[in-house]
């Protein structure tokens, strides 16, 4: 399951790109819970409902947003960390936003129950386990 595991974590991102919400929920559980850097504040994006908001939430913010893995890793049979790199400009403003996180995807039978984005690396790699 672990091969499957960094395979359902691609195909996610693919469609984040492709802006395929379909696709994207279709690698997540029914209750999926997407846990951004503001999700204190905020809150966390939950099940269908919430993926779709967090896609409109790009779409309106940030149009030409896009992330690229730069490394991934199966962490034992349920896990997958992400090292990424996120491109784009805001929508009003125009500034360029560039942003490296660590991305941890909890999955159950190969599919993503949780995803926890972390703006720093070392944060996101000791959350998923892993030494620093």
């Amino acid at each position: 399951m672990t091969r499957d595991n960094v395979t359902t974590v691609q195909l996610a991102v693919a469609a984040l790109n492709d802006r395929d919400v379909d696709a994207y929920l279709a690698c997540c559980v029914e209750d999926v819970e997407l846990q951004t850097p503001l999700s204190p504040v905020e809150g966390a994006y939950r099940g269908a409902t919430g993926i779709r908001r967090f896609f409109s939430d790009i779409a309106s913010t940030g149009p030409d947003f896009r992330v690229e893995i730069e490394r991934i890793e199966a962490l034992g049979s349920d896990r997958v960390l992400t090292l990424m790199r996120i491109t784009g400009s805001g929508r009003e403003s125009g500034v360029d936003m560039g942003a490296e996180t660590a991305n941890v995807y909890d999955l159950i039978d190969g599919k993503i129950k949780t995803i926890a984005i972390y703006r720093n690396r070392d944060e996101g790699r000791r959350a998923a386990g892993l030494g620093v």
